[in-house]
């Protein structure tokens, strides 16, 4: 296993301390999971960018046959 060295103000160090002791695990276990989550959270969200991305480039297209499709069921039925 390898070792990291984290500097930080007291702060932070005594919030780092409570949480793991709230937690029942260790300051590494703690902070090692605090990545991993921030690192899935963002993934997520550049996951979520990508499918409003696309989505935003098929909206005009998407619309157009829409309102196409809606013109088939009123066509003819004037009369009725």
């Amino acid at each position: 296993m390898h070792t990291i060295t984290l500097k930080t103000d007291n702060n932070f160090f005594t919030m780092i301390n409570e949480m793991a002791a709230n937690f029942g695990t260790s300051r590494s276990e703690l902070i090692r999971n605090a990545v991993i989550n921030y690192k899935e959270t963002l993934e997520k969200e550049k996951l979520k960018q990508q499918i409003k991305k696309a989505s935003l480039k098929v909206r005009k297209e998407s619309l157009k046959i829409a309102n196409e499709f809606e013109d088939t069921l009123n066509d003819g039925l004037g009369n009725v």
